[in-house]
């Protein structure tokens, strides 16, 4: 297996820094460092870990994600503001997990490229890339709408509506998806089959062809795709915590507590996804940066580097991966209402009808997790309910 191609998506660390287009691997192949007298590799059992934890995972995420879609679809008492934000979530998420998966796994196990000698190969080559970041994108940019959408909730506290979905957070949807577009643009643009020349092989990989964007693109990742919405968390929940603090006393908030602790509920579980977000990213981050400024490609050690780069890199994609199928396990888990109502998704024979019309509380909206019937939808929506 060739040092990078197959584990570095962006460029080999051995090889591929040195072949950004034909000209270049002319000029640079001359002065390029002896190879590594030992293989850098991955184990055979380490291919086969990763392709289980793969189909775990995109087995969880495809059914979690679908049916936490699937809630809040059915559900028109589950349609408010923070939950349209959460249902996009989750299908940037499903396109995350039905296009990286199976095309990481193939390349794991084959240690090719697909169709890497036709056009559909280099279709591929350039339409994953750009979906893998508008994925990570959407789910970026709503991470912020919802921590700004739960400091306008505390921000307006004593004000209580009706179930449905706000014009403003709608319009952010469409904001998120079209801004998410926009910013993978590059990924297509940049991106090209590359052949190159490795112990008497001859291999073809993707990678970024553009020097420019292949300099910037690390920081550009970790700067706008992890830093921001832990910024903008921290921000707008240092703001929240400020309001709800000045607050404190009077009679309308002491009436409204209950209300109050709901949306408490909602940020907590915000803020558990952001941090979940965080720590499956971190590492992924973290390897991208060393192979930037830690690795040299003249120094005498880089084959030991090389190989421990090689692990957490496919560790650190493991885990970033994982991020795409465990939001729904966080709500199932924080909301009692979510929690309901996946039970009544997925494991309906084995609750009584009693038990799956329980009513759970989140966002400040009381619910059936089971679909009512006409005459009772009105009476559900009778109860006090609110879109924050």
């Amino acid at each position: 297996m060739a040092p990078g191609p197959t584990i570095f998506h962006h460029g080999a660390p051995g090889a591929g820094t040195g072949f950004g287009s034909a000209n270049e691997s002319v000029i640079r192949r001359p002065v390029a460092p002896p190879p590594c007298a030992i293989t850098t590799s991955i184990h055979d059992y380490f291919k086969y870990i990763n392709t289980v934890i793969s189909i775990i995972v995109f087995v969880v995420g495809l059914v979690g994600n679908s049916t936490l879609l699937r809630i809040i679809y059915q559900n028109k008492c589950m349609r408010n503001g923070p939950n349209a934000l959460i249902a996009s979530l989750a299908l940037g998420d499903l396109i995350y997990i039905t296009v990286d998966i199976p095309i990481n796994v193939y390349k794991l196990l084959a240690s090719r490229w697909p169709f890497d000698s036709s056009v559909a190969g280099l279709c591929l080559c350039k339409l994953v890339p750009f979906l893998q970041k508008t994925s990570v994108g959407i789910t970026v940019l709503n991470l912020c709408a919802l921590s700004v959408d739960r400091y306008r909730a505390v921000a307006s506290w004593s004000r209580v509506q009706g179930v449905g979905i706000p014009l403003l957070t709608a319009i952010e949807i469409v904001c998120v998806w079209i801004l998410s577009v926009i910013l993978a643009v590059p990924e297509a643009i940049g991106f090209d089959m590359v052949s190159f020349t490795y112990r008497n092989k001859t291999i073809r990989y993707t990678a970024s062809v553009c020097i420019y964007y292949k300099d910037v693109k690390d920081w550009w990742l970790f700067g706008f795709y992890f830093c921001v919405p832990l910024a903008c968390t921290a921000f707008f929940y240092t703001l929240m915590t400020c309001e709800m603090l000045n607050h404190r006393n009077g009679s309308l908030r002491i009436a409204l507590s209950e209300h109050l602790k709901q949306r408490r509920e909602v940020a907590k579980a915000v803020f558990c996804l952001v941090l979940i977000f965080a720590l499956c990213w971190f590492p992924l981050h973290l390897s991208r940066i060393l192979k930037r400024t830690v690795y040299s490609q003249n120094d005498v050690d880089r084959c030991d580097l090389l190989n421990f780069l090689l692990v957490l890199d496919y560790f650190s994609i493991n885990l970033a991966t994982v991020n795409s199928c465990i939001n729904p396990i966080i709500l199932y888990f924080v909301s009692k209402k979510f929690k309901n109502c996946f039970k009544s998704c997925l494991c309906c024979w084995c609750y009584s009808d009693q038990q799956l019309t329980s009513n759970g509380h989140m966002n400040g909206t009381s619910i059936q997790c089971k679909s009512p019937e006409p005459n009772n939808l009105h009476t559900d929506r009778s109860i006090r309910k609110d879109s924050d």
